[in-house]
C-alpha cells in the first residue's frame, strides 16, 4: 500500500500520539542534564520516524484488512497481498482461514438447501411453507402443477381460494396446533383434498412459520362412492328377481293353486328369474376372486388358436338362437400366451357372447388374433417373435355412443338397462373383462362408431419363455 493510501489525518494523529511522550521523556532528560539537548533532539527526531513509519505500515497492514473483511462480507473472493507488519501477517492468516470456513460452510448450506429443494420437490403431494402473513415462502413442483404458476410471494388466500383452508391457518397460528381441514377444488376438475396445518414452534431462516400438506382424496372418495354404488345396484339386481320369484310364489300358493296354465307360465317366469339371479351371483364370485388375484400375474402356457376355437364351440348354440355368424380370422403359429386358461376363456366368452347378444340379427361376428409388428417388412423373423399379441372381438351392432365408453367397464354399468335384463346380462361382464385383462397385463380398447357396430381389442404384451430362450425348453 502507497504512502498516499493511508488518510493522512488518521496516520497524524497516530504519529502525534507516539511522538509526544517521546517529546515529553526527552525534555525531561535534557533537564536532569542526563543528555545534552541537542543529542536529545536528534535522538527524539530519529525515534518519531522511525514510528511514523511503523505506524504508516500498522495502518496499512490493518486497512487492507478492513477492505478484505468487508469484500469477503460481501460473498467476494479475498486476495492475498504481502504485509509488512507481523500482526498483518497473522491478519492475514487468520482473514484467510475465515475465508475457507466461510465458504466451506457456505458450499454446506448451500448443499444442504439444495438437497432440501430436491426433497420438497419429489414428495408427490403438495406441499406449501408459509410465513407468518400467511404468503407463499416455497412451494414444492406437486404444489405448482396444482395451482399452477411460481407461487413464491404470493397470499394463499390468492392462491387457494378456499376459506375453510384460511379458517383453519388462522386458527392454527392462534392455537400453536396442527389443524386438519377437508375442501375441494373445481377446476379444472372436482378434486377432494386433504389438508393439514402444522405451525412452527421456532421460525425458520427463510421466515417459514407454518407447514401447509394436501393430501389428495379423490381416489378414495370415487372409491368409497363406487363401493356404495356397487352395494345398492347388486342389492336392486337382486331385490328385483326375489321379489318376483315371492309373488309368483304367493299365486301358486293361493288363487292360481289348481290352474294349471297359470302354473305352466309362472314357473317359467320363475325359472328365467332364478337363472338370471344365478348368473348374477357367479359373476359377483368370479369378479370377486379374479379381483383376489389381480395382482398375480399367471404362468402358465396357453395356446391362444385352441382356446378360441373352444369359446366358438361353446357359443355356436347362442349364435344359431340369435342368429348370427361367427367367423375367425387366427394368425398361424401364435406363440403361446402367459395367462389362466380359465380367465381367458372366461374373457373371450363375455366379450363374444356380447357380440352376439348386442349386434344385428343376422349379422357377424369375427374373432380376429395376430402378431402386431412394428413395420409391413417384419411379418416374419426375429422382429415377430417379439412382438405383442392381439386379438379383436367385432360385432355389427348398433354401436356405442362416445360419452358411453369411457364407463363401459364399470360394474352394473349399461347404456340400456331394460334391453340388457331382457337378453340376460347382469351388468358385470365387462368389468370382468376389465380386470382378467388386468392380472395378463393386457391393454383393452373400445372402439364404436354408432349404426356400424364395436370392436373390442386386446394386446398382450410378448413375454419371453424358458422354451424361447434356447436349451432350457429342450
Amino acid at each position: 500500500m502507497a504512502w498516499r493510501d493511508v488518510p493522512l489525518g488518521r496516520w497524524l494523529r497516530a504519529v502525534g500520539i507516539a511522538a509526544a511522550p517521546l517529546a515529553l521523556a526527552f525534555i525531561v532528560l535534557a533537564g536532569l542534564g542526563l543528555l545534552a539537548p541537542g543529542t536529545a533532539a536528534l535522538t527524539w527526531f530519529g525515534l518519531t520516524v522511525i514510528s511514523a513509519t511503523a505506524i504508516h505500515w500498522l495502518l496499512g497492514d490493518l486497512l487492507r484488512t478492513k477492505s478484505q473483511l468487508e469484500k469477503l462480507a460481501r460473498g467476494g473472493e479475498i486476495e492475498v497481498q504481502a504485509r509488512r507488519t507481523r500482526i498483518g501477517r497473522e491478519l492475514t492468516q487468520s482473514l484467510q482461514r475465515l475465508a475457507r470456513e466461510s465458504g466451506q460452510r457456505t458450499a454446506s448450506l448451500v448443499s444442504d438447501h439444495d438437497g432440501l429443494e430436491r426433497a420438497l420437490d419429489a414428495l408427490p403431494g403438495p406441499v406449501l411453507l408459509l410465513n407468518e402473513g400467511h404468503k407463499v415462502v416455497r412451494a414444492n413442483r406437486a404444489s405448482k402443477n396444482l395451482l399452477g404458476g411460481e407461487l413464491e410471494g404470493r397470499d394463499l388466500a390468492a392462491v387457494l381460494r378456499n376459506p375453510d383452508v384460511v379458517a383453519a391457518l388462522e386458527a392454527a397460528a392462534r392455537s400453536g396446533s396442527g389443524q386438519d381441514v377437508a375442501f375441494t377444488l373445481q377446476a379444472p376438475v372436482r378434486r377432494h383434498f386433504s389438508a393439514r396445518i402444522e405451525p412452527l414452534s421456532q421460525h425458520a431462516a427463510d421466515g417459514t412459520a407454518i407447514v401447509l400438506a394436501l393430501v389428495d382424496m379423490t381416489a378414495v372418495r370415487l372409491a368409497d362412492q363406487m363401493r356404495a354404488d356397487f352395494v345398492a345396484n347388486a342389492s336392486h339386481e337382486i331385490r328385483t328377481p326375489l321379489a318376483t320369484l315371492s309373488g309368483y310364489i304367493e299365486t301358486l300358493s293361493g288363487p292360481a293353486r289348481d290352474d294349471a296354465e297359470a302354473r305352466r307360465r309362472f314357473l317359467a317366469i320363475m325359472a328365467r328369474h332364478a337363472e338370471r339371479m344365478t348368473r348374477l351371483v357367479e359373476d359377483l364370485l368370479s369378479l370377486s376372486r379374479i379381483e383376489m388375484n389381480e395382482h398375480t400375474a399367471p404362468t402358465e402356457r396357453v395356446e391362444l388358436a385352441a382356446l378360441l376355437a373352444t369359446v366358438v364351440d361353446n357359443l355356436e348354440w347362442r349364435a344359431r338362437e340369435r342368429p348370427a355368424t361367427i367367423e375367425r380370422d387366427i394368425e398361424a403359429g401364435l406363440p403361446p400366451l402367459m395367462g389362466d386358461a380359465g380367465d381367458l376363456t372366461q374373457l373371450f366368452q363375455n366379450l363374444v357372447d356380447n357380440a352376439i347378444k348386442y349386434g344385428r340379427e343376422g349379422g357377424r361376428v369375427r374373432i380376429r388374433a395376430w402378431r402386431e409388428t412394428s413395420g409391413p417388412d417384419e411379418s416374419a423373423g426375429e422382429a415377430s417373435k417379439d412382438a405383442d399379441i392381439m386379438v379383436s372381438i367385432a360385432d355389427e351392432g348398433d354401436g356405442i355412443a362416445r360419452q358411453h365408453l369411457p364407463r363401459l367397464t364399470e360394474r352394473f354399468y349399461r347404456i340400456d338397462t331394460a334391453r340388457s335384463r331382457e337378453l340376460g346380462g347382469t351388468g358385470l361382464g365387462l368389468a370382468i373383462v376389465k380386470h382378467i385383462a388386468s392380472r395378463h397385463r393386457a391393454a383393452l380398447t373400445i372402439d364404436s362408431e354408432v349404426g356400424k357396430g364395436s370392436i373390442f381389442t386386446l394386446r398382450f404384451a410378448h413375454i419371453p419363455t424358458e422354451s424361447s430362450d434356447g436349451p432350457a425348453g429342450l
